[in-house]
């Protein structure tokens, strides 16, 4: 069993920051949502800037990769963070855009944060980090990306958000999950 101050020194050795609700620098927004997280992990830098999400359907069209340059452009050129899944698809996508438009993005994890997934995403995550955004989870690190995890980390996307942008999604999707999540905490 380890002890807290060795586990605070390793996460400290991989740049992993944990807040708690208690703490200063813990997001405004999350915190307000019906469950927020009593712990956040995070790589780079999270802040209470403005921030909106974009999510939508791992089965991207060309229209809907269109939609998402253009919307994420809009967004990032009117100084908001863009704040997405780094799922395949239109997430991955929504984070490209932002970083291409030169702004900030923050990605939200269904496991640790020092195993992005999908793990052919692991470059996107480090240009992400590399640019001033963050990657955010409430699982330790470590911790896999479960399906069960998937909802879960849906609503902390809407919860750091102002809003949710869903492009292309399914009547099953996750992108509805994190759209109704959205809805209960009175976003738009």
């Amino acid at each position: 069993t380890a002890k807290p101050e060795e586990l605070l020194g390793r996460l400290q050795q991989q740049s992993i920051d944990v807040l708690t609700l208690r703490d200063p620098g813990y997001p405004r927004l999350l915190a307000e949502i019906a469950v927020p997280p009593a712990v956040l992990f995070v790589r780079g830098q999270l802040d209470d800037g403005p921030a909106i999400s974009v999510v939508g359907s791992r089965k991207m069209t060309p229209y809907g990769r269109r939609a998402t340059d253009d919307i994420v452009r809009t967004l990032v050129q009117s100084g908001l963070t863009v704040v997405s899944g780094l799922a395949l698809g239109i997430d991955g996508a929504a984070h490209y855009a932002a970083l291409e438009a030169k702004g900030r993005t923050w990605a939200i994890l269904p496991g640790g944060v020092n195993t992005p997934y999908p793990a052919s995403h692991q470059p996107l995550a480090q240009r992400i980090l590399d640019t001033g955004g963050a990657l955010v989870s409430e699982f330790p690190p470590g911790t896999p990306a479960l399906k069960q995890h998937f909802p879960i980390r849906n609503r902390i996307i809407a919860g750091l958000s102002r809003a949710t942008v869903v492009i292309e999604a399914t009547e099953q999707s996750g992108s509805l999950i994190t759209a109704r999540s959205a809805l209960e905490s009175n976003r738009d």
